[in-house]
């Protein structure tokens, strides 16, 4: 174990934060920790785990810790404070006296029906049979039971007698129900205290900004980075919340995976020839907060960065795309065993892959700055007048490459479990860098870029010049001064990280889910990243926990996730699906994920399958700022809902596991993103003063949330997604003809039939939906078991389509941890969706063999998914 740092976090009086020891004696008895997909411990055991894998102390840069522990139940409203109700019952009759129709929705009329079988669950003495009162009541029966003389032995005891009559009359009124269709599912003769749009109108007029807005100051007091006691500590208080909203197998979930992290004095970039240019940068951010509180704030360091100590020629590489470093050499300037100095952003978006063209190009070693023209003062007033990126701030971020390996890179394709003994080694893994990088403020990069002057090409091009003031743009060469670049650090191999887990257990079909998730872990104090959609999650957990502790259940379970180490590589998420991928796969019907919720104005998601339920939803939200609906908004803007690239938790829900995936949020102009800046302080000022972008999003969460659990009908529209495929083989067509002049070099007609028999396909199956809606419509609202069968078969063949999309066998060709043939991460923009990987990372390479049966492969799992919604 390393030795103790010297500088301690020290926390604000009034939020004192507990060791690892306090905080797991003060953990709520009623949570469970969860070593593995079925595996529980009790508290000694799971103290002793801890003790055991307790971050280790790092320099400058140890978590909070106190001499006295309070619990984070101090942290939370009291119930009677946070509920406006002080009973289940008074809840009860407000859902019951809202009465608000589902504005311009289709299926209103089947929610007669849909509230529902929760009655199943009701005594049969509140049940008014229709021959009731033909019946004879105990009193009539006992006064007409025969006495015995006195004096005979045999005196039968008439109460057992009685007993024994009423248990067989009640075992054949049940059976007389489910023979005459009597008990099936009916809204109208069995209506239940919760109307489904009296949920719908509770749930959104409940939920509270201010809320939100003291979720968020409390999960930003302090930083708290992926496997560090200050994001355990967090895990905790959202489990308490968890606990305290009355969900169910709440429990926290363990990974040891690998991570790494900065040590003080372990990192340096400085010009050391010549010696009149001889200069060292900061590094370091200024303090965010007063000096007092100098512990609390993180060091810069990339994460999953390679260690490293190497000098070379400083280059400049504009935005490091793989064309950039291409530009430079065709102007001659040679890049081996070079510095490669570039900015965020640009032609390539991802960090990583920056590296990795870096690398690729001959570089020893990457610098990434941020440039005032991407997201600083030349974009508007800096931070703490403005919104934008001050000159000290820093953009913390990983460079694992996650188009390449997502999760923990060390388990690729099994789950990081305590004691997993199979690990893959990090020397030359394909999911990381092979040379050592750093971040640096625009502050530092100016002495860098200032001291290319004269060296290599001069820059013309506008567009590869940035925006750092005093700076006459040079490419630089081998001539250039030398720079040294070290990364020293500490890596863990197997650190512990914790998903925070609990469920409201669904009535008709618990064994299917609904997953929500928002990762928890941030780069240092998480204003917007993630901290926002952290705050909106609870708030929607409290809801919801109302709800529950009311008498309420969904039709399918709703799973509530805080996933760890995200930031790093989707490492909880991804370890998550891959303990149970089975499991996911047969039963998980939708993955609903919330990143950063709020850092704009502009409500954008992706998932096309989502479309028609997010419209329905979109239609009773209103925009705070414009007193319009988003449903309007997105129409007059013809927003359209794109396919799902990379970077975030929803990765390994849908490129793994087959889960039909949603992700959401408000965008907005850049911030210091990754930064100390980013803080409670920014979001309550330029962010969203007032929070209610977040009690928008909360709303849109917790409706469309309302939708996928417990409409009768899982509300998917392929009909939909079906379009949206056919665009994509089109999207395609055009990528290859770019590629390749020989369009004849691949045949895409297997494809275009398949995505043509996806369109017949899902009319047919929507025509079903339709049918059954109209059936139960003219019913009066019942509904037979045979058609509730039925129902529920289609609603699971739903679930199926996307697993079906999946290639078991094989997965993507050089990345086989991916199984999905329509989506996965761009292979060089890991942010953007790459429609039918295979053949594009085919097309890239330019092996046209491969192509053609990657075209085969992706044809053939899209017309066996699509045959399969209707057999």
């Amino acid at each position: 174990m390393v030795d103790e740092k010297p500088n301690k976090y020290e926390p604000q009086d009034f939020l004192p934060i507990p060791t690892y020891e306090e905080a797991t004696s003060s953990r709520p008895s009623s949570s469970q920790s969860y070593l593995g997909p079925e595996e529980v411990s009790h508290d000694a055991e799971r103290q002793g785990l801890l003790s055991r894998s307790q971050p280790i102390q790092r320099d400058g840069y140890q978590p909070p810790t106190v001499e006295s522990a309070r619990s984070s139940l101090d942290f939370l409203p009291p119930s009677g404070e946070s509920s406006r109700r002080s009973s289940a019952e008074a809840l009860q009759r407000e859902i019951q006296q809202m009465d608000v129709e589902e504005p311009g929705d289709p299926n209103s009329r089947a929610a007669r029906f849909s509230k529902r079988i929760t009655s199943l669950t009701h005594s049969l003495s509140s049940i008014n049979l229709p021959f009731r009162q033909w019946l004879p009541s105990g009193q009539y029966i006992r006064a007409r039971i025969p006495s015995f003389p006195r004096g005979l032995r045999f005196q039968p005891n008439w109460i057992i007698v009685g007993r024994i009559f009423a248990i067989f009359l009640v075992v054949f009124i049940i059976w007389l129900f489910f023979v005459s269709d009597l008990f099936a599912v009916s809204s109208r003769r069995m209506k239940s205290m919760f109307d489904p749009n009296n949920l719908r109108a509770y749930v959104q007029g409940h939920i509270d900004a201010d809320n939100i807005r003291q979720n968020l100051q409390h999960a930003t007091q302090y930083d708290h980075i992926a496997g560090t006691e200050g994001n355990y500590y967090l895990a905790t208080w959202v489990e308490t919340s968890y606990i305290q909203a009355g969900l169910d197998n709440v429990g926290l979930e363990r990974f040891d995976v690998y991570l790494n992290y900065p040590k003080k004095g372990g990192r340096r970039v400085a010009i050391i020839d010549p010696p009149e240019l001889a200069w060292e940068a900061k590094i370091e951010e200024e303090l965010v907060y007063p000096a007092e509180f100098e512990a609390k704030q993180t060091m810069v360091f990339h994460g999953h960065s390679k260690t490293g100590n190497v000098t070379g020629p400083l280059i400049y590489a504009n935005y490091g795309s793989r064309q950039d470093f291409q530009d430079l050499k065709d102007q001659g300037v040679d890049l081996r065993g070079s510095i490669a100095l570039v900015r965020y952003y640009g032609s390539q978006h991802d960090r990583s892959l920056k590296v990795k063209a870096a690398e690729l190009a001959g570089a020893v070693g990457c610098i990434i700055y941020s440039d005032p023209a991407e997201d600083g003062f030349l974009k508007g007033e800096p931070y703490p007048k403005g919104r934008y990126r001050p000159e000290d701030s820093v953009q913390r971020g990983s460079v694992a490459m996650s188009s390449w390996i997502v999760g923990d890179v060390l388990s690729p394709g099994f789950a990081s479990l305590p004691g997993e003994r199979r690990r893959e080694s990090k020397d030359n893994n394909p999911g990381l860098p092979n040379i050592p990088s750093i971040p640096l403020a625009w502050r530092d990069a100016q002495k860098l870029l200032q001291a290319l002057k004269g060296h290599g090409k001069k820059i013309e091009d506008a567009k590869s010049k940035g925006g750092v003031p005093d700076v006459e743009w040079w490419t630089g060469d081998s001539g250039s001064p030398t720079v040294h670049l070290m990364n020293d650090q500490i890596e863990k191999e197997r650190e512990s990280i914790y998903n925070v887990l609990g469920t409201i257990t669904g009535l008709e079909q618990p064994e299917k889910s609904i997953i929500v998730g928002n990762h928890r872990d941030a780069w240092c104090f998480g204003g917007a990243d993630p901290g926002s959609g952290t705050a909106v999650m609870l708030e929607v957990v409290r809801i919801f926990g109302e709800l529950r502790n009311a008498g309420w259940r969904p039709l399918r379970s709703i799973e509530f996730a805080s996933w760890d180490g995200e930031e790093y590589n989707m490492i909880g998420s991804t370890e998550h699906v891959e303990a149970r991928i089975e499991d996911l796969r047969r039963d998980a019907f939708a993955y609903l994920n919330v990143d950063v919720a709020v850092e704009g104005t502009e409500f954008k998601a992706q998932g096309p399958i989502f479309e028609s339920a997010l419209y329905r939803v979109l239609d009773r939200v209103t925009d705070p700022g414009s007193n319009r609906t988003f449903r309007e908004i997105w129409e007059e803007n013809k927003t359209t809902m794109d396919g799902l690239g990379s970077g975030s938790d929803f990765v390994a829900f849908l490129d793994l596991a087959g889960t039909s995936s949603l992700d959401m949020s408000f965008e907005g102009p850049r911030y210091p993103y990754h930064s100390c800046y980013d803080n409670f302080d920014w979001m309550d000022k330029f962010g969203d003063p007032g929070f209610q972008y977040h009690k928008a999003l909360a709303q849109i969460w917790a409706l469309l949330i309302l939708d996928m659990a417990d409409r009768p009908i899982l509300p998917f529209d392929f009909n939909v997604y079906a379009r949206e495929v056919t665009k994509y083989v089109n999207v395609l067509e055009e990528y290859v003809k770019s590629k390749s002049a020989d369009v004849a070099k691949i045949n895409l007609q297997p494809l275009k039939e398949a995505a043509h028999q996806f369109v017949l396909n899902a009319k047919i199956f929507e025509d079903w939906g339709n049918a059954w809606l109209n059936l139960v419509d003219q019913s009066g609202g019942f509904e037979s078991n045979a058609m509730a069968i039925k129902r529920m078969s289609h609603n699971t063949r739903m679930g199926n389509f996307e697993t079906n999309l999946l290639d078991l066998d094989d997965g993507l060709p050089g990345r086989e941890q991916f199984k999905h043939v329509i989506f996965a991460p761009q292979l060089w923009d890991t942010y953007g969706a790459a429609y039918f990987p295979g053949i594009r990372d085919a097309v890239d390479d330019g092996d046209w063999e491969r192509a053609r049966k990657q075209v085969e492969k992706a044809a053939g799992r899209l017309e066996y998914a699509a045959k399969k919604l209707n057999s």
